[in-house]
């Protein structure tokens, strides 16, 4: 799939610098086109010296969770959960705390350390399938969940607005974690309705509801405020959020003896290798990205959905972030080139930059995570993954976009 597509992306740039050259004579296109692609490939290195140290920091802290139990202690919590969610998963397998890890990573925005860990946690779930190639209730739902992607500290969002000079990155925080809670929730409700999972369940109802009138009472405590309160509110628990994190992994480490900064530095190496591989494919995307940008061809599709946006008498600012939300689903890589590009293109705090940021943090790579996860145990009938999943990303986009209008104006 990422071969067409990354083929298609040079295919419309040529189309479209073709027709701008022959038909509004416009040569000089070719001379902004080369340059795009030796700009962008300059900001591809950039961007991963940023990265580079943000996942070596966050895999390092992470590293130091998991030693001092922290990990194991959340699947303990969480095994009334799973129990009821995923019946068919014996109490105490190695999947549950796989899993739990998983939802760790991606909770902190680590998506990237998150896969390795998601990919495990599959294959232990495999072990339990009686048909390996079809997909069970409970690959299913990990799988929704996953894509889903409930990001509560989007690390990553912050480093890539900080790499582009944000005044405060972590301006995104509340937005994303609003859209992200909405596409979680309507992907756990959906997947429970479909397998018939009790949700009338004692436990599930307390889990459900309590999530619920969490995010009730955020909607409702922000329903007040004016758009530079909410702005405030969002850095300052985004700030906040982060640094407790780091500090009651530190203690806690330091509580049961574990050699914190020895964890740190054999966790830290993990995020470095990481943050290695990455680089080919972010010089790819963004070279192949601004070169879209650059022909014009970005311009003219966003200038038709601009025009039926604008029939409709809705607002279009929204449109300049939408190649990030309909990229999401395909490819992490594309969507997090489109992001940057945007943010590049509009400025990092401009609304399409902000609703950009919002859309990457709200949702995941459906199709990205359904082709690994399910590929690498070999599992080809995937059921009723892919509409779950779909309908979770949905959720999501549209979450991201209405907070976006009520924290952004």
């Amino acid at each position: 799939m990422l071969n067409t597509l990354w083929l298609l992306f040079f295919l419309f740039a040529a189309l479209s610098g073709t027709y701008h050259w022959l038909f509004l004579d416009q040569p000089e296109i070719f001379g902004a086109m080369v340059q795009s692609l030796f700009t962008m490939a300059e900001l591809s290195v950039q961007i991963m010296i940023v990265l580079f140290g943000t996942l070596t920091l966050w895999m390092g802290f992470l590293r130091i969770a998991e030693q001092a139990g922290i990990i194991d202690r959340l699947g303990h919590w969480l095994t009334p959960l799973f129990k009821r969610l995923m019946p068919d998963v014996p109490a105490g397998h190695p999947a549950l705390g796989l899993i739990t890890l998983n939802f760790a990573a991606n909770g902190l925005g680590l998506d990237n350390a998150a896969t390795p860990i998601g990919l495990r946690a599959m294959h232990a779930l495999q072990e339990l399938n009686p048909d390996p190639k079809t997909a069970t209730n409970a690959q299913i739902l990990f799988l929704v969940l996953n894509t889903s992607s409930l990001t509560l500290i989007p690390v990553s969002i912050f480093m890539y607005r900080l790499q582009q000079g944000a005044t405060d990155p972590t301006m995104v925080f509340l937005p994303i974690l609003l859209a992200t809670s909405a596409s979680s929730l309507v992907g756990l409700i959906t997947v429970c309705l479909v397998q018939r999972i009790r949700l009338w369940d004692p436990v599930l109802l307390l889990w459900l509801g309590t999530f619920m009138a969490l995010f009730a009472f955020f909607i409702a405590s922000l329903a007040t405020l004016s758009s530079a309160a909410l702005n405030h509110v969002s850095s300052l628990l985004g700030s906040l959020s982060l640094l407790l994190i780091i500090f009651c992994f530190l203690f806690i480490g330091w509580r049961r003896k574990i050699p914190v900064y020895d964890s740190f530095v054999e966790g830290a190496k993990g995020g470095f290798q990481v943050g290695k591989e990455l680089l080919p494919y972010l010089v790819a995307m963004l070279c192949a990205i601004g070169l879209l940008r650059s022909s014009g061809a970005l311009d003219i599709v966003l200038s038709g959905i601009r025009w039926g946006v604008d029939a409709l008498g809705w607002d279009n600012r929204f449109v300049d972030a939408l190649p990030t939300a309909l990229m999401r689903p395909f490819s992490g890589g594309a969507s997090r080139a489109l992001l940057i590009e945007t943010m590049q293109h509009f400025g990092v705090d401009s609304f399409a930059g902000l609703l950009a940021a919002t859309f990457q943090g709200s949702t995941e790579t459906t199709f990205y995570v359904l082709a690994v996860y399910f590929g690498a145990v070999g599992i080809q009938r995937a059921r009723h993954a892919v509409p779950c999943a779909l309908l979770a990303d949905g959720a999501g986009m549209l979450a991201a976009i209405a907070v976006s209008y009520w924290f952004y104006g």
